[in-house]
């Protein structure tokens, strides 16, 4: 046998331990076909139906059988056809719909030939064993022209899959060993664009997919692949759902002890598991009024069971109001704890024995953030309330089952209600980051009050011992005290390992003069501060953060957040105090304006009723400003008038105005409309951004507050943002170490913070001995393999251009946020990087096939790191300034011509506009008016190649323009649907002509809209 399982309950969905005994070599070589063999004979040993199935005929044949199954219900042939147009394949349906069919509406009506109706179940989720799970491979999708209507762009044949109830609902793209899986991430794409929707698009039903080349394997939703594909097609699409859009983020499986499980076997033994992937299908899937697909993660699966495991012992053995019917479940900042939470509370509220759910947090601003996190999940799944008043209303209402609280409001409803129904009621009561220093207090009034309950915590950072607030403070408790059993952990070290979150880099900028900057023990609290505050000190860090402001949010990088262009991200300064926040919001003012330079600042921050916190517990500030001195509230007053100014908004400092701010600008960080926010507490703990690459630190901070105000900048987002940037004006040195060490483990530093400078750039040696090349020894490489300007020539030598170029362009990513790094380094000046770059987009065009509609992407094995590229684009407002420079030389100055060929053929996105950009300067003389007659230029190319294609392809002319005028405002050019097939002239519907005639359609189109999108007004 290759492997032993050890579960903790029978029906676990995630192993306790997975113990993988060795198993003989593979031996030099296993083909694809081969790996695709081993794990389908592994999948008939767990009990699937092996079918061989290769085209739609059979495939909806089956689907029949199997629904007729499930449903003990024959169909008629009339009622069949009729179901499978109306219930399961309707032709305007696309994946969004068919996700919703299986999530949310999986039963739906049949009508029945006698005109009654009946419910037809596509899969049952109340008793998942009774689910019927196929396995086929090679189904294969016929494509090109005179195939029929409604053929696939190109033929395709599909590895591996599982089908529930005869729908496709898992797809698996295997690679064979020692080929990236990137890869099959890529080729999925690929199936999307050229047949997923073919026929009647039954693959669109494909919830979850596996990549795997037999050594590594990750899963990820349909929404990752949709999102990734939109947004890689569609540069400048105007959505604002957040999105889970690329290969980062993929998924690992894992036992609950955090142990991956990457190869193919062991992957199949455990998540293919019948009850795993089955209840991964049927509870752990969640789609999100956003219409994300968001499929939960071992970890979060482990917590959610083991909570609601302890609640079912608990109650078997009336174990209930004692801390043995609890625990705790320690999960990283950063790794969905939010998402796990709203899981195990729907869950725990479904269970016929709970009568109340309380999700309770420690901040106001946290109370909002989580209910428009769950709201998000399922629109109206919790109750969330303004006051105490509203509170009772709910506690009292046995419809609200799960209610949203802050602790504060709950002690109040305590301290007001000695007696109430609720106490005597069978609930449950899960706590989220709830650290301050009178939570002890607070808890200790609410467990006195409740009799039959069960309380959980959730944390990122647990307060243990050496973290405790100490002597002094008889109601400082650590986590397990207050909590009982660590029932679940995932530590920063386990979130970084698996690609859940980013590591850190740390700079420490000295801003005291040496004799100032002695030991902490050595010089009164008072004068140190003092020292701190000084404004020339304010003006030292300003003037540092405004110089390297753009280096280290990489201001000159673009990359697509939700279908836009963005040039970089945004950053958070922490500060000490409301008079520092307010010292240094009027020095950015004046640098700012002295410079002439457009930043987008804004500040929040409110009275902090606990300043005797610990500092590691980060003091609470409410939404109180009425309680602010006056000087300080009418600063407030005057930067929130700065805000309103800017954002045409009309907030204020009064009651839920000042909340509306809050989440106002809440949403505009998410969304990278601001720059800079200052702020004291507020936002640096609970509050996720993702487009947040940087927080500049003027503030002592330890510990769980030091590890939740850094962890605001490592969410993923895509492969340029590799890590969260801190830059330090405190001695947080040994704070940091401390924290690492005590929420990570003994090797955590090495995991959790980045190399230094030199190791990046000249290369090191890591633990095990192996040697990671810098940036100067691939350069070295580069320079001895292939000449500056000379073409790459052979398939062998370009990939081995593409390996070598691609590991510069990541560690250029890494550097680029050194101070010591030089954006013009002389090892690569400008010049030779982007003669370089066009080489390596030459090959990229060569080896995928593009511009050649009749080759496939075959290359399995060289993976392009286009997003890299793409950040240091050159748009064209760079390439214009270019043609005024050439203009105002009037034309003498050839060498500007050079740098603008250069430049467009370095550049992914210029590449498509090379003949426009070249007709534009061949018109260029004396009394050319550069930006106005570019302009005029490009409506003028675009409506005489609009014309021309009308009349080529013989479309339909308002129709077209209508149907441009669309593309071009939703920065999307859709291949689907009726719009498209409105546009085209009357073709026999039948032997291909339609399909044909569409394709080539397609083509022109999609070459129109690369060409002028990003330089035409949508």
């Amino acid at each position: 046998m290759y492997y032993n399982l050890i579960a903790s309950a029978e029906e676990s969905t995630v192993l306790a331990q997975y113990v993988r005994e060795e198993r003989a070599p593979y031996g030099s070589y296993q083909s694809e076909a081969a790996l695709e063999r081993a794990l389908i004979r592994l999948l008939e040993e767990e009990g699937y139906a092996y079918l061989p199935i290769h085209d739609e005929a059979e495939l909806i044949a089956n689907l029949r059988t199997q629904l007729a199954a499930l449903n003990g219900y024959d169909f008629t042939d009339a009622e069949w056809e009729r179901f499978f147009k109306t219930s399961i394949a309707p032709a305007s349906d696309g994946i969004v719909e068919k996700t919703r069919r299986i999530q949310t509406d999986y039963i739906q009506n049949l009508k029945r030939d006698d005109g009654t109706t009946k419910n037809i179940r596509l899969i049952d989720k109340d008793h998942i064993h009774n689910n019927r799970l196929q396995v086929i491979h090679q189904y294969a999708v016929e494509g090109g022209a005179g195939v029929g209507e409604n053929a696939a762009a190109h033929a395709n044949r599909y590895d591996v899959t599982i089908l529930v109830n005869g729908l496709p609902l898992v797809h698996l793209e295997l690679k064979r060993r020692g080929v990236e899986i990137r890869q099959a991430f890529n080729q999925i794409k690929r199936y999307q664009r050229d047949s997923f929707w073919a026929g009647t698009g039954l693959y669109e039903y494909v919830q979850i997919f596996v990549i795997s080349n037999g050594t590594n394997t990750k899963y990820y939703s349909n929404t990752t692949r949709e999102s990734h594909i939109r947004e890689t097609d569609a540069a400048g699409r105007k959505a604002s759902k957040k999105t889970s859009n690329s290969f980062e983020f993929t998924s690992y499986w894992a036992d609950a002890g955090n142990r991956l499980i990457t190869d193919l076997m062991d992957f199949g033994r455990t998540f293919l598991a019948r009850h795993t992937l089955l209840a991964l299908l049927t509870r752990y899937c969640i789609f999100t009024t956003e219409e994300v697909l968001m499929i939960m993660r071992p970890y979060q699966i482990a917590a959610t069971e083991r909570i609601l495991a302890r609640i079912k012992i608990s109650s078997n053995y009336k174990t209930w109001g004692r801390i043995e019917g609890g625990g705790y479940i320690w999960h990283t900042t950063g790794s969905g704890k939010t998402l796990t939470s709203f899981k195990t509370a729907q869950l725990a509220a479904a269970m016929p024995e709970i009568e109340k759910v309380l999700f309770v947090v420690d901040r106001k601003d946290l109370d909002y953030q989580t209910m428009k996190e769950y709201d998000r999940f399922e629109k109206g799944a919790a109750n969330g309330n303004t006051s105490t008043a509203v509170l009772a209303r709910q506690l009292a209402d046995d419809g609200a089952r799960i209610v949203v609280t802050t602790i504060q409001k709950l002690s109040n409803f305590i301290r007001q209600n000695r007696t109430h129904p609720i106490y005597g009621k069978h609930v449950v009561l899960i706590f989220d980051e709830c650290h301050r220093s009178q939570f002890g207090e607070m808890h200790t009034a609410i467990t006195k009050a409740f009799k039959k309950y069960h309380v959980f915590g959730f944390t990122g950072t647990p307060i243990f011992a050496p973290n405790a607030a100490g002597a002094g403070r008889p109601s400082a408790r650590t986590t397990p005290q207050l909590f009982g059993d660590k029932l679940h952990t995932y530590t920063i070290v386990n979130a970084i390992n698996d690609g859940n979150v980013l590591p850190f880099r740390i700079d420490y900028i000295n801003t005291i003069k040496s004799k100032e900057a002695v030991d902490d023990k050595e010089v009164r609290a008072i004068d140190r501060e003092k020292a701190l505050a000084a404004p020339e000190r304010i003006r030292e860090v300003t003037k540092y953060i405004l110089a390297h402001f753009d280096q280290k949010t990489m201001r000159s990088k673009a990359y697509s957040l939700k279908g836009q262009r963005v040039l970089g991200f945004n950053s958070m300064f922490a500060v000490a105090s409301i008079p520092a926040c307010m010292a240094y919001y009027e020095e950015f003012r004046r640098q700012l304006s002295a410079a002439g330079r457009d930043l987008t600042m804004a500040t929040i921050f409110s009275y902090a009723a606990n300043e005797d916190d610990p500092e590691d517990a980060l003091p609470d500030e409410d939404f109180d400003t009425a309680s602010l001195t006056p000087t300080s509230r009418d600063f407030l007053a005057h930067a929130i008038a700065d805000y309103n100014a800017h954002f045409h908004t009309n907030f204020s400092t009064d009651g839920d105005s000042f909340q509306n701010y809050y989440k106002d600008l809440s949403q505009r960080m998410k969304k990278r409309e601001i720059d800079l926010l200052i702020v004291v507490n507020m936002f640096l703990t609970g509050f996720d951004a993702t487009t947040l690459n940087t927080l500049w630190v003027d503030k002592n901070l330890k510990y769980h507050g030091l590890i939740q105000a850094f962890s605001r900048t490592n969410r993923i987002l895509n492969s340029v943002k590799t890590f969260g940037n801190i830059v330090a004006f405190r001695n947080l040195a040994k704070a940091t170490d401390d924290a690492i060490s005590l929420f990570g483990d003994e090797n955590a530093e090495s995991v959790v913070l980045l190399r230094g400078f030199r190791d990046y750039y000249d290369g090191y040696d890591d633990e095990k001995g192996q040697h990671h090349k810098g940036y100067a020894e691939l350069i070295a490489e580069l320079r001895a393999k292939f000449a500056v300007g000379e073409q790459v020539l052979g398939e062998a030598a370009q990939k081995d251009f593409v390996r070598i170029f691609g590991s510069i362009l990541r560690l250029r990513n890494i550097l680029t946020a050194f101070d010591d790094f030089a954006e013009d380094d002389p090892l690569l000046p400008p010049r030779d990087l982007q003669d370089y770059q066009s080489v390596y987009l030459d090959i990229h065009r060569l080896l995928t096939g593009q511009g050649n509609a009749e080759k496939e992407n075959i290359n399995d094995d060289v993976v392009f790191e286009l997003e890299l590229i793409r950040q240091v684009d050159i748009n064209i407002d760079y390439i214009l300034m270019l043609v005024e420079k050439y203009h105002a030389s009037n034309g003498a100055d050839k060498s500007i011509i050079g740098a603008i060929d250069r430049a467009v053929g370095s550049s992914p996105e210029l590449r498509s506009k090379k003949e426009l950009i070249d007709g534009f300067l061949a018109t260029v003389n004396t009394d050319t008016k550069v930006m106005e007659d570019w302009r005029k230029y490009v409506a003028e190319e675009k409506e005489k190649e609009l014309a021309s294609i009308v009349a080529e392809e013989n479309l339909k002319p308002a129709e077209t323009e209508k149907f441009v005028a669309s593309t071009f405002r939703d920065g999307r050019l859709k291949t689907t649907g009726t719009a498209l097939d409105a546009i085209l002239p009357p073709v026999r519907r039948f032997g291909g002509g339609r399909a044909a005639k569409k394709r080539s359609v397609i083509e022109k189109l999609k070459a129109f809209f690369d060409k002028f999108m990003g330089v035409v007004e949508a």
